[in-house]
Formats: structure tokens, C-alpha cells, sequence
């Protein structure tokens, strides 16, 4: 991703940065990238910084932002959201080229980078804003999600808690949230928790990983 990394802090056992407190930008980054051509998946997963990185190492993803969605106020940054008060979620907007990977494919990744069994919560990571969510533009996406969904509850031990609404907007993230784990590979919560979800979404679409 083309965007200037903020240096901050980060609590070991928990997607929770210190420090800067820039303002999200507020147009959909599709608009200044140019990809109006690409399609676009919406996915709450946990923590942003796992669900952005499994992503990006996926042929035909040209772009994955950090952001926020779902909630029921009209504005949305990382202090409000971490409140768990304002019914938002943190979330990534994929934007992907549909001639090489379809969005039945992108669900599959999704489903593989976290646990869509938690209710509210993703390992260390507890609350509201860390649900399991996909936020359908159209109701085509609607109906493939139902139907990855009920495809895949066999794979699962626990019943799926994925919840499936109409995006209404999506605000992105605070620059030092983009491309956190390329810029702090080293970091005590990206090696343990981010990592293992990352190589194992590259271990099983290995065919699928951009190639160096």
C-alpha cells in the first residue's frame, strides 16, 4: 500500500496501538487510487492489521485498507471505535480485479484468516469492534456470502457468528494503521498473533500468492 507509516507503540496481547491521533480520511481511498475499475469486498475480521496483510499477498488484490464500518454514528476514528460504543467495527475494504480472483474467493481467504466462530472477539482481541462481519455492496455479494457460509459451517466445529449487512460507509483508518505489518514485521503482536493467521492463508491459496 502507498501510504506513510506513523511509528506508534502497540500493546503486546491486543490490536492496540498509542499515539497519533490523525483524523481518518473520509472518501473511499478507491476514488484517489484510480481503482474505479476493480471490484470491492468489505470484511470485519478481528484486528485490521491480520485481515490487510493476509489479503495483500494475493494475486489480483491491488489494494486492502484499513478502516472502520458498521457503526451506527456518522463519523468514525480509532478512539471512538476502541470505546466499543459506537458500534463500528474494525474492517478492511479489499479492491481486488475480478478478471483473476472472483469474491467467492475473496470470502474464502477471509474465512481462512480469522475465526468466524468467536462472537465479538478475535484471540486477545475482545469487543464489539473486533466482530466477525461482511458488509455486502449489492445484493449480489449478499447471496454468494449466504452461500459461502453455508457452505463452509461444516468445516467448523462451532456454529458461524458472521454477521451480513448492506455497507452503508466505510471511513478509513489512520495512516500509521495502513500497512502496519509490512512496517513492523518485528512488532511482539504481529509476530504472534498476525503472522500465523498471514502464513496460513499463504499456506492454503499457495497458488494464488503474489509472486516476488
Amino acid at each position: 500500500m502507498k501510504y506513510i507509516a506513523v511509528i506508534v507503540g502497540l500493546f503486546f496481547f491486543s490490536c492496540q496501538s498509542q499515539g497519533n491521533s490523525n483524523s481518518p480520511n473520509r472518501e473511499e481511498p478507491v476514488k484517489e487510487a484510480g481503482f474505479q475499475e476493480l471490484d470491492t469486498a468489505t470484511l470485519a475480521g478481528g484486528c485490521f492489521w491480520c485481515i490487510e496483510a493476509a489479503f495483500e499477498q494475493i494475486q489480483g488484490v491491488e489494494e486492502a485498507v484499513s478502516g472502520y464500518a458498521g457503526g451506527d454514528k456518522s463519523t468514525a476514528d480509532y478512539a471512538l471505535v476502541s470505546s466499543g460504543n459506537t458500534g463500528h467495527a474494525e474492517a478492511v475494504q479489499v479492491y481486488y480485479d475480478p478478471s483473476v480472483i472472483d469474491y467467492e474467493t475473496i470470502l474464502e481467504i477471509f474465512f481462512t484468516a480469522h475465526d468466524p466462530t468467536q462472537l465479538n472477539r478475535q484471540g486477545p482481541d475482545v469487543g464489539p469492534q473486533y466482530r466477525s462481519e461482511i458488509f455486502f455492496h449489492n445484493d449480489e455479494q449478499r447471496k454468494l456470502a449466504e452461500a459461502k457460509m453455508e457452505e463452509l459451517a461444516p468445516d467448523f466445529s462451532k456454529p458461524i457468528v458472521t454477521k451480513l449487512s448492506k455497507l452503508d460507509a466505510f471511513y478509513m483508518a489512520e495512516e500509521y494503521h495502513q500497512d502496519y505489518e509490512e512496517k513492523h514485521p518485528n512488532n511482539g503482536y504481529i509476530l504472534n498473533v498476525s503472522k500465523p493467521k498471514i502464513e496460513k492463508v499463504a499456506k492454503k491459496f499457495k497458488d494464488r500468492l503474489k509472486k516476488n
